[in-house]
């Protein structure tokens, strides 16, 4: 029995797979010193992920011959059984032991990690048909435990399930520049496209003497309690890692050539207020 549903696991485990990517390099460093992936490197698993576990392994068993065809170099296959101690976040009921197949890389000395007893943090999907089984969404779907790690993946999902919850951006839509009554004086409203057709907009506001100020609109209408937002959030991570690196050129087409320069040069001064999207 063991050996038909490994070879079915992995089917599907190449099938839906993406390709191995070389880790971003860290940047969130924990009060205990834990350092910790970048934000929108554990946004993108938690967004993609229906389900997130909390597990204990405990079995790991090699698997070799064709069930382990492209294995990328410096990794070994095995397939795991561990128990469930929570799920963070489940479309769907799952049991308390799942098997899943996973791609572990290998230290220095070529050696594969001891995975029994270890206590793992899991981003997966159920298999269709198979009530036991999870797949990883990506191959860096196992990671280990950490306190702070566990914490910023729930925070993150707690953000995702919020009924308000921002929209992923699908492109750019009207932008226009309006100039003031005064030299260097003028606002830039840009209109930002979403997945499920939420209002988004960018408001960059210039003042005589004054450094630029620039914030976001969930919502028709732009009120004064609208702000830039805090790095590390659902909401920065959906525009500095959603948002076009350039202003397309059907949002400025009914624009005057001056207005359009300040729009651009508005849109450029968001991005580089929001930083990059490390993944």
């Amino acid at each position: 029995m063991f050996r038909p549903r490994i070879v079915s696991l992995c089917a599907a485990f190449f099938a839906a797979s993406p390709a191995l990517l070389p880790p971003a390099a860290a940047q969130l460093v924990a009060e205990s010193g834990v350092v910790l992936p970048p934000y929108a490197q554990i946004a993108d698993r938690v967004v993609g992920a229906p389900a997130i576990l909390d597990v204990r392994i405990r079995s790991a068993t090699r698997i070799k011959g064709p069930e382990a065809a492209n294995v990328a170099a410096g990794h070994q296959r095995f397939y795991v059984e561990a128990d469930v101690l929570a799920l963070i976040r489940a479309d769907a009921p799952l049991p308390a032991r799942v098997g899943y197949v996973v791609d572990v890389p290998l230290d220095a000395r070529g050696r594969a990690p001891k995975l029994n007893k270890r206590r793992m943090l899991l981003f997966a999907r159920p298999v269709a048909g198979q009530p036991t089984m999870i797949q990883l969404t990506t191959l860096d779907g196992q990671r280990d435990w950490s306190a702070e790690l566990d914490a910023l993946i729930r925070r993150i999902a707690r953000e995702v399930v919020a009924p308000d919850a921002p929209p992923a951006i699908t492109g750019l839509g009207n932008a226009f520049h309006v100039p003031g009554s005064l030299p260097g004086e003028g606002e830039t409203q840009i209109f930002v496209q979403t997945a499920n057709g939420a209002p988004i907009s960018l408001s960059i506001l210039r003042r005589p003497g004054e450094q630029k100020r620039w914030a976001v609109a969930l919502g028709e209408i732009v009120d004064d309690a609208a702000a830039a937002p805090p790095r590390d959030t659902l909401l920065w991570y959906r525009l500095a890692c959603g948002l076009p690196r350039a202003l397309p050129a059907t949002s400025l087409a009914d624009a005057e050539p001056e207005n359009a320069a300040a729009a651009r040069e508005d849109y450029r001064f968001v991005l580089e207020q929001l930083g990059p999207c490390k993944r």
